[in-house]
Formats: structure tokens, sequence, C-alpha cells
């Protein structure tokens, strides 16, 4: 009776099954908090597991001070070129950095190779202080653009994913990052900083040769992007894509963990979002290809006949006499 008692406490204090946090995907115990693969092209969605459930994107969160920072330059609010001057903000971030000190000054190309391919957490406070004045302001952005974007899970805390113990911790999900990836896809420009495999970063005297931390740009055919993320709160992540003649796909994995430790993850977060591709663009190749858009006809404006106009005249002179001689 005592057993049976307890049994039932135990069972009301756990989650239901559908709530279940980690699942298994192989026999190295690896667990993660959800995943999703997409229709790049129309968000389609092409396999989910626990895509809903919330957990610590890392550095994926630096997708999104990505976006903003490119959609400021489609709308001309600022340029690849702009100088930006680095103040006391950056040199306090931890984790990966560049070392950015206060007074030196980048290109805002040259600081998203830094976000992008090193994962710099100083070079996404600086644009996040250029952008916005302050990180607190620029954050409040990211916030109100993921609502926009339909995002509804989502709650960004910093511009680059580096928080630490209990938090406050970015929030998201599968779902929601997955969203945010639709549009980057959307932006050739974006793709040609998340699909670079290398960038030296010229600072005077120092140059830096960066290596992009998303291994399956060359491990996997097509990949050009997107964002890699591991933290001790966050377990790893990764935002994936990569093309297979015209057909995209997105794949996320988020809050992979394995009982082999962080590099181990790393390794099983990144062989799951290749399979997830993998199966996502096989799926993609049975669907029917899109029926091409009509060719619009430029209108043309009728011709009118031409008007015959008969006159209509007394006959002379010379009508006579050809009439006389006429057979």
């Amino acid at each position: 009776m005592r057993f049976a008692i307890a049994t039932a406490l135990l069972l009301c204090l756990l989650p239901p099954a559908s709530a279940v946090v980690t699942t298994r995907y192989s026999p190295a115990g690896m667990t993660f908090a959800g995943t999703i693969c997409l229709d790049a092209a129309t968000g389609a969605v092409l396999s989910e597991n626990k895509a809903d459930w919330p957990g610590h994107p890392a550095s994926v969160t630096k997708l999104m001070t990505f976006l903003l920072v490119m959609e400021d330059i489609r709308d001309k609010k600022t340029s690849l070129g702009a100088r930006v001057i680095i103040g006391p903000e950056p040199s306090r971030e931890i984790g990966s950095r560049i070392g950015l000190v206060p007074k030196e000054n980048f290109s805002v190309e040259e600081l998203l190779f830094a976000l992008m391919l090193h994962s710099a957490n100083d070079a996404a406070v600086a644009l996040a202080v250029h952008r916005e004045g302050t990180v607190a302001a620029f954050v409040a952005r990211m916030n109100k653009r993921a609502a926009e974007l339909g995002m509804t899970r989502s709650r960004f805390v910093t511009p680059n994913g580096m928080t630490q113990g209990r938090g406050p911790h970015d929030d998201s999900t599968a779902r929601d990052l997955g969203k945010l990836c639709v549009m980057l896809c959307k932006m050739p420009e974006a793709l040609r900083f998340t699909g670079s495999k290398s960038y030296t970063f010229r600072r005077p005297l120092k140059p830096l040769d960066l290596t992009n931390h998303n291994h399956l740009l060359t491990l996997y055919p097509g990949c050009d992007g997107l964002k890699t993320g591991w933290t001790v709160a966050a377990n790893a992540s990764i935002a994936t894509t990569a093309r297979e003649g015209d057909r995209r796909v997105i794949a996320i994995v988020l809050g992979c963990d394995s009982p082999g430790g962080s590099k181990a993850a790393q390794r099983l977060r990144d062989k799951l979002a290749a399979d997830l591709m993998t199966e996502g663009l096989a799926k993609l190749a049975t669907l029917p290809a899109p029926a091409p858009k009509p060719t619009a006809v430029p209108a043309t404006t009728p011709v009118a006949p031409k008007k015959v106009v008969i006159v209509n005249k007394e006959p002379g002179f010379w009508d006579w006499l050809s009439d006389l001689f006429s057979f």
C-alpha cells in the first residue's frame, strides 16, 4: 500500500509524456530539447520533434543580432563600410571574443565576419551599441523583431547568447529559430557571411585569422550556414542550411547534450543536423516542382484598319474619251 502511494505521488510529479524534455537519438545517449527541418523557400515543416519545447540557444542568439544589422544595411540605415568606434562595453565580454579595446574602430563588415565565424561576443556588443546606442535598447529591438516574425516563445536578454549560471538566459524554441532562419535565407548577402569558412580580421599590427565554427560547411555538400552555439547552461545548438539544386532546407537542433561531454554533444548535434537536412532535401525532391509563373504579355494597342476613302467626282473629258475607246 505504501509503495503504491509513493508511486502515485511520483507519477503526479513527473511531466506528461508529451512534455518530456529529452529525446534519445543515438546509442551514445545524446539528448536534445527540440529539432525542426524546414523548406527555406516556404517555411513549410518537413520534420519536427518537440519543436515547441523551450531551450537556450546560446550563440545561435547572434543570428537575431545579425538579422537586425543586415536589415539596417538593406534599408540604408548603415553600410558595410561604416566605421564602428569601440566603446568600453565590448571589452567586458567573456567567452569567445576577438579582444576589442576602447577607441579602436572597425567596419561593420569586419565585425559581422567576427560575429558569424568566430562567434565573437565582443563584436556582438559593439554592433549592438553602434545600432541602438545601448545594449539594452538593442535587446528590446531584438524582442520586437522576434514578435514581428511570430517567434512567440522567444525572449532575448543578450545580443550574443553569452549567459551563465542561473541566468537570466536567452530563451527560444526550434520552431521560433526556424522562422528567424527562413528570413535570413532570403538574404543572399547574409549567406556570404555565414558560408565563409575563414576570414582575416585585419587589426593593426596583429591580424587575426578566423575559422568558422560550423564544421558542416566542410563536411556537408551545399551547406552555407548558419550558426553554432554552446554554453554550459544551454548545451549545444545549431541552425544550419544547405542547398541542392533549386532546393534549400534549414535544420535546427536545440539544447543537445551527451554523456560524453561538450565535444561529443557538438559532434552528435552536427550529425543530427546533417541527417535532418538529408531527409529534408530527399522529401523536397519528391514534391512536385512549383508551376512556373505565367509570363506577362505586354498589352498592345490595337491598330485600327486602314480606311479606304472613295471620292466621287463628276466625269470629265478624259473620262469620256477613255470610255469611248474602251472595248
